[in-house]
């Protein structure tokens, strides 16, 4: 379910864009991403950065594609979002010694530090070349084409992205849970 929720404004992008183009989808996908915001924060109380960062990546390229009436600001807004992630990770692990990944995740997984490391700079690398394929198809293909691929090709190789790290991960998984009694 926070899968869904989490692509949520995509998925009405994809549906309005089908039914009446890129500029009412536009407008659907900002008008999503604020209830989102909004439903978190009610649900909540609190929003997560990451969501927060999405809100205003939205805003201001989504923003642009209505008021310049130029389309190719929102096929820049998922690099965008993916090139922030890549860059906070990177950051945050070389000036603020924080590993994100782990602080995403030390409450669910156990895991070497070696691994944390790895974790961190797998996923930066991923959201890096998430983004430049972002802009291959984008700016190469149809724009039917590039909100196909945003919608089912980001969501796949995330997917596929997710379970590759599994298994990778599942090693540690094994060996935290023999070491229980």
């Amino acid at each position: 379910m926070k899968i869904l929720f989490d692509i949520f404004p995509v998925i009405l992008f994809f549906v309005v864009f089908k039914l009446f183009g890129v500029y009412p989808a536009t407008a659907t996908a900002i008008a999503a991403t604020i209830l989102q915001v909004a439903w978190v924060k009610w649900r909540h109380g609190k929003v997560d950065t990451t969501l927060w960062v999405s809100l205003g990546i939205i805003v201001v390229f989504g923003g642009a594609t209505l008021l310049l009436h130029n389309e190719n600001f929102i096929k820049w807004k998922p690099t965008a979002l993916y090139w922030f992630f890549a860059i906070a990770i990177l950051f945050s692990r070389a000036f603020l010694d924080k590993n994100l990944m782990r602080l995403l995740l030390q409450g669910k997984i156990h895991l070497p530090n070696n691994v944390w490391k790895y974790l961190n700079f797998a996923w930066s690398g991923f959201f890096a070349l998430l983004g430049c394929l972002n802009l291959y198809v984008a700016f190469n293909f149809s724009m039917d084409t590039w909100v196909d691929f945003k919608l089912f090709g980001t969501t796949g190789l995330m997917l596929v992205f997710i379970l590759l790290q599994a298994l990778v991960l599942s090693k540690y998984m094994k060996e935290e849970h023999q070491d229980q009694p």
